[in-house]
């Protein structure tokens, strides 16, 4: 993990709309390339960076071409967290315990609020490139062991505002269906060559982040496809600007003032919560196996 270079931009857009205002840009105070298995490189976890950018705990970049390891996710739990999955190339199949099957298309959003318990799976549906981000959200007290809920987002339904997709929240007059468990936003962007963006986070929003996907990314420092940036806790905007055609996310948030206790394939905010978790947990798994 090493610190960026501050090196602010020139040249900005706020919202898609360019700006003469330059204003001090946000620091990167980490940089990080993930730990890769396979087609999966790991970005964050719960015990690790997680801990910092808590509401956001765990991060995947997945992607293959049609040959490679990537294969299907077998039948598996959660409780306590949200899961974000976006797809950015290729196509691949779900089913889940609250009953929703289908394909989830490229440019597609799942969303699937474990809560006190549910089982999913999914898999590529064809032997074809197949890229995307999995993200976990922890939920508060409140909603860590509700009952579950899936929202399945086609790529019609995912609100654009400048090069940005707003996966979840609101930004620049455009917002997520998905019914966001505190305040968040999470964004997929695609910059071209040379394309300079401002991101101007909402008041309270003191963390954030940002992981490519393709390409490179200038945020004072160079963030290429398979890294993490971590900003300083501030309100201060986002400066970015691509060299090449560039993919990546961003995410910002206020502070999830919880401890994050783990599980296996769950997270909640206490002992007892992640007790009533994966007994619910176990329940549906009985079930399952009839």
């Amino acid at each position: 993990m090493t610190t960026a270079l501050d090196n602010n931009l020139s040249t900005t857009h706020v919202a898609g709309k360019a700006s003469d205002r330059v204003e001090p840009a946000r620091r990167i105070v980490h940089q990080t390339r993930g730990l890769q298995h396979g087609p999966i490189t790991r970005l964050m976890s719960p015990s690790d960076l997680g801990q910092a950018l808590k509401p956001f705990v765990f991060l995947d970049l997945f992607g293959s071409a049609g040959d490679s390891t990537l294969g299907g996710i077998p039948m598996h739990p959660h409780s306590g967290i949200a899961t974000v999955t976006y797809l950015l190339e290729g196509e691949i199949s779900y089913a889940d315990t609250t009953g929703k099957q289908g394909v989830l298309p490229s440019g597609g959003v799942e969303w699937m609020m474990a809560g006190g318990g549910v089982w999913h799976t999914g898999a590529p549906t064809a032997r074809q490139r197949t890229e995307g981000f999995q993200l976990w959200v922890a939920l508060p007290p409140a909603l860590e062991n509700a009952p579950a809920q899936s929202l399945y987002l086609s790529p019609n339904d995912v609100q654009q505002v400048g090069p940005a997709s707003v996966l979840i929240g609101a930004y620049g007059g455009a917002s997520s269906p998905i019914p966001s468990p505190s305040s968040m936003n999470y964004l997929a962007l695609r910059l071209k060559a040379g394309q300079s963006w401002r991101y101007e986070p909402p008041q309270g929003h003191s963390l954030a982040w940002v992981a490519a996907s393709s390409g490179n990314v200038f945020v004072q420092a160079k963030l290429s496809a398979g890294e993490l940036a971590i900003f300083e806790e501030s309100n201060a905007a986002i400066d970015l600007r691509a060299e090449g055609d560039a993919v990546f996310v961003l995410g910002s948030a206020s502070k999830h003032r919880h401890e994050l206790v783990m599980g296996r394939y769950s997270v909640h905010t206490s002992q007892e919560a992640l007790r009533q978790g994966e007994s619910g947990i176990r329940r549906i798994g009985k079930r399952l196996r009839g």
